[in-house]
């Protein structure tokens, strides 16, 4: 391309509307992030069934979804420090996030995510460039050995486990969560909104059984100061480590930021201890969504709740204006973690924490029968049940994604 053809304009109306939409798609991503067992998809599927109806351009309504997804990347870790209930993506990070909760150290563990979401993000754009050409080059071998590619991440995951009886119950958690999966994903039910049935699921086996658990708990003790007590250094690795890691979620269907998360840790300094791993999840959280983007648009295949809905929508993959609105709203995300997540932490510290986390338990059978109706209300309870198998053998939650990596990789078979 000859760069003297390549024309750079600026278009104030466009880019106040453009705002205007991308400050809308964050307060969704605000609320979605903030409350338990809400997930920015689901806004944005709504986004996607209300497209035709909203006046502006398709593509500003695309910033939007995007925007949300986005802010509830960085606001998804206040609820799972705050209340144990993290969504599926963050579920990796709510125990060595509640041991410094615990500590008196939540308000740093807010100031670590924050860094860690933001600099994947920084770190994801350059990268997203090169890593997209790679995998352009390796799709075709990895979509014909996908499932071995799958059945290999599950491997490194049950091998992280410290002990035998935890990767014998890592198997176990995910042999039935696949059993789960095979068992709801095809199901259509009727509902209020969606028919969708991830949301039930994924509060089952990640938020309730937490939730429970949690119920016999003291709550949220009083927090300290807000310093980083965390070298530069040890701040750089692991958010540099989400970012790759964010990249394998972004291409490769079935990997959550969970399981990147664990793959990360394999790399991270030891010196980095719960720290590290608060900002290297945060950064995978983050990462997956721009490196999702550039996977829609070199190989088509969307990887997130939130893309699936623009392909739905058929919003115009128009690069510049949806990495722009990535930007704004992952600034918007670092401040809103910093002003709302200390308040959060604070207003948690106040209330009955047994009560609210009925209050919570109840929210969440009322959200799956809102997606799913009285199937989501079944699913939930079952679910539910399965979440505890990991939890009660010493495994980690993570072997619960085998409930979307299970059917993937028999599809791929």
């Amino acid at each position: 391309m000859d760069p003297a053809a390549v024309s750079v304009t600026f278009d104030p109306p466009f880019a106040l509307t453009a705002l205007a939409f991308v400050l809308g798609g964050a307060l969704l991503g605000t609320i979605s992030g903030l409350t338990p067992g809400l997930h920015a998809n689901n806004f944005a599927l709504l986004l996607a069934a209300a497209a035709p109806t909203i006046p502006g351009p398709p593509l500003l309504v695309g910033a939007a979804m995007l925007s949300a997804g986005v802010v509830h990347t960085f606001l998804d870790v206040v609820p799972a420090l705050a209340l144990g209930v993290p969504d599926a993506d963050m579920a990796m990070m709510a125990l060595p996030g509640h041991r410094l909760v615990i500590e008196g150290r939540g308000h740093e563990a807010l100031r670590l995510s924050a860094l860690g979401s933001a600099l994947a993000v920084v770190f994801a754009v350059p990268l997203a460039v090169p890593i997209t050409y790679l995998m352009v080059w390796l799709w075709p071998t990895l979509a014909a050995n996908m499932a071995l590619v799958l059945l290999g991440v599950v491997t490194i995951m049950l091998l992280t486990e410290r002990s035998w009886r935890a990767r014998v119950g890592g198997l176990l958690a995910f042999s039935i969560s696949a059993l789960l999966g095979f068992a709801t994903l095809d199901l259509s039910p009727t509902a209020p909104l969606q028919g969708d049935v991830l949301a039930p699921l994924f509060a089952g086996l990640f938020g309730a059984p937490i939730l429970i658990d949690a119920m016999g708990g003291a709550g949220v003790p009083r927090q300290n100061d807000s310093r980083v007590l965390i070298p530069r250094r040890l701040v750089l690795l692991p958010a540099a480590a989400g970012t790759l890691a964010g990249a394998v979620v972004g291409y490769l269907p079935g990997v959550s930021s969970a399981i990147a998360a664990v793959i990360a840790l394999l790399v991270l300094p030891g010196g980095s201890g719960d720290r590290g791993f608060v900002i290297a999840t945060s950064g995978v959280n983050t990462a997956n969504t721009v490196f999702a983007l550039f996977a829609l648009i070199a190989l088509g295949t969307p990887r997130t709740g939130v893309l699936v809905a623009l392909e739905r929508a058929s919003i115009p993959l128009h690069l510049p204006v949806l990495l722009c609105s990535v930007a704004v709203a992952a600034a918007i995300g670092f401040v809103l973690v910093l002003v709302v997540g200390d308040r959060y932490l604070r207003a948690i510290g106040r209330v009955d924490y047994a009560r609210l986390c009925l209050v919570i338990l109840g929210a969440l059978v009322v959200l799956s029968y809102v997606f799913a109706g009285a199937t989501g209300v079944a699913v939930f309870l079952v679910s539910t049940l399965v979440g505890f198998v990991p939890v009660r053998l010493g495994a980690a939650r993570v072997h619960l994604m085998g409930v979307l990596i299970g059917p993937i990789a028999l599809w791929y078979y």
